[in-house]
């Protein structure tokens, strides 16, 4: 006679005995790509004066590798299915930690950036690959969920941990060390993986919309070139506006691909749904204000307030932990508020907390100003992360549900690559206007004011986004119903 305790063990005999050590690996590979979205941000002033690089191209460094993560994320997705988890993920550990000694070493801007962006490539490899293997390393439904809670708190923890380690590593060693330290993270995670994960691959017909991956990313950096080309020559020059329509034009075409072959990279029916396309336009423009917000911050604490880079990276904590803090606690209100009141409800704070950064002073105000902004703009967020998959991912079909993932992720980097570029060349148009009203030799103080002039403008821009993702939601999105995951 057949016992439960029969059944149990027999059920724990077919899980595969190493799939925790499987899943400390796959974190560790997770939280580097997370982390590394954030750690230049602390080292990036350091940086620009080591390098030379102007204000109007400083934000390459946090544009290429999202432009690149974002643009090819999908495309990712589908290579990590065809080619086989493990091996998508060793190739990208490898290729992470190569490209990350080119960008420390890098003499210059432009070998700087192009690092940048080749890390993004890699990136949208990993990640992918990295889900994917979770998902089919752990069989059973509780541990599972389990599984995926440590890879959400780790998505929800690395930016924490990237402006820590970024100030830790620029104040005591060099911002070389913030691209450096992925090189031995990514091989000893490397050779932990080799023995521990299996391998694994979709069946089916291996076919990859290249054409479409390559219009949505030429599109991207043509868009975001036009706004960089805007800060360095004005907005009055054809340049600037032949970029920008190309990129528009290069994104139509991207659309009508998709339209035709056979095997999109982004089937169109998953975004023209009215909840989902307002639940990914919302997190396309909260990802451009949040990463133009945090730019901005970086600079004001190390410049104006001249925090040491540790400090600076310290004192971002209340945003993270706002963050952490309102998905964690927010999680129990989505299937009783709703996930649109509870969207609604984040941005809205929000943008009440970045609104309030337009108070800045030049050489003081964080217990004032940026700590109670940070901690309203944390939990703004964060009850928006916490509620989007629930719109995203709700009346979906099984066989789009992993690209509607992906693109939860690919809307938050592409934004993350149009926002700092755009607040950028705001904030450059300013800080130039406001310098010019001043004839004579410009003093250190009246460089500071203009700083801070800059940074209102970016602030206020930002808070621009967050408002136009409020409308989104409120406006385009109609359904009250959860995904499965939740109800």
């Amino acid at each position: 006679m057949t016992t439960e305790t029969d059944a149990v063990d027999r059920r724990d005999d077919a899980l595969d005995p190493r799939r925790w050590w499987a899943l400390t690996v796959i974190s560790v590979a997770t939280l580097m790509v997370v982390l590394d979205a954030s750690i230049i941000n602390i080292a990036l002033p350091q940086a620009q004066a080591d390098l030379d690089i102007s204000d109007a191209n400083r934000q390459w460094a946090v544009t290429a590798y999202a432009l690149t993560f974002g643009g090819l994320l999908l495309l990712g997705g589908r290579v990590v299915d065809f080619v086989g988890r493990k091996r998508v993920f060793l190739i990208g550990l490898i290729g992470f930690a190569v490209v990350s000694m080119i960008a420390g070493i890098a003499p210059n801007g432009a070998t700087l950036f192009a690092g940048r962006a080749l890390q993004g490539v890699f990136a949208a490899l990993l990640a992918p690959a990295a889900l994917s293997l979770i998902a089919v390393t752990f069989t059973d439904t509780r541990e599972r969920a389990k599984a995926f809670g440590v890879y959400g708190a780790l998505q929800g923890a690395g930016g924490a941990v990237g402006l820590i380690a970024g100030g830790l590593l620029t104040e005591y060693t060099s911002w070389r060390w913030c691209l450096f330290v992925n090189t031995p993270i990514a091989l000893a995670v490397a050779l932990a993986a080799l023995p521990i994960l299996k391998e694994g691959r979709a069946e089916g017909t291996r076919r990859y919309d290249i054409p479409g991956a390559l219009l949505v990313t030429a599109g991207l950096v043509a868009v975001v070139w036009g706004f960089t080309h805007a800060a360095e020559a004005g907005w009055h020059t054809p340049a600037t506006w032949l970029l920008l329509a190309a990129g528009l034009a290069l994104l139509a075409c991207f659309v009508l691909v998709e339209q035709r072959t056979a095997h999109p990279l982004l089937p169109l029916r998953v975004v023209w749904d009215r909840d989902r396309g307002g639940a990914f336009l919302a997190s396309l423009l909260i990802g451009a204000g949040m990463f133009g917000l945090m730019l901005f911050l970086t600079y004001y604490l190390q410049i104006n307030l001249d925090y040491q880079p540790l400090r600076a990276g310290l004192a971002f904590l209340p945003f993270s932990a706002g963050i952490i803090a309102a998905a964690s606690l927010g999680a129990p209100l989505v299937p009783k508020l709703g996930p649109k009141t509870l969207m609604t409800a984040g941005i809205a704070v929000a943008l009440v907390g970045t609104l309030w950064l337009t108070l800045l002073k030049p050489a003081e105000g964080y217990l004032a100003v940026v700590l109670p902004a940070m901690i309203l703009t944390g939990l703004g967020l964060g009850a928006f992360f916490v509620a989007l998959p629930n719109i995203a991912l709700a009346g979906i079909s099984p066989s789009d549900t992993g690209v509607a993932s992906a693109m939860i992720s690919t809307t938050q980097q592409v934004g993350g690559a149009i926002g700092p570029a755009l607040l950028n060349t705001l904030y450059v148009s300013a800080l130039t206007n406001f310098l010019a009203g001043h004839t004579g030799t410009v003093s250190q103080a009246v460089q500071l004011d203009g700083y801070v002039h800059g940074y209102r403008i970016a602030f206020l821009a930002s808070g621009a986004l967050f408002a136009l993702a409020l409308a989104a939601t409120g406006l385009l999105i109609t359904s009250r119903r959860t995904s499965a995951a939740t109800s």
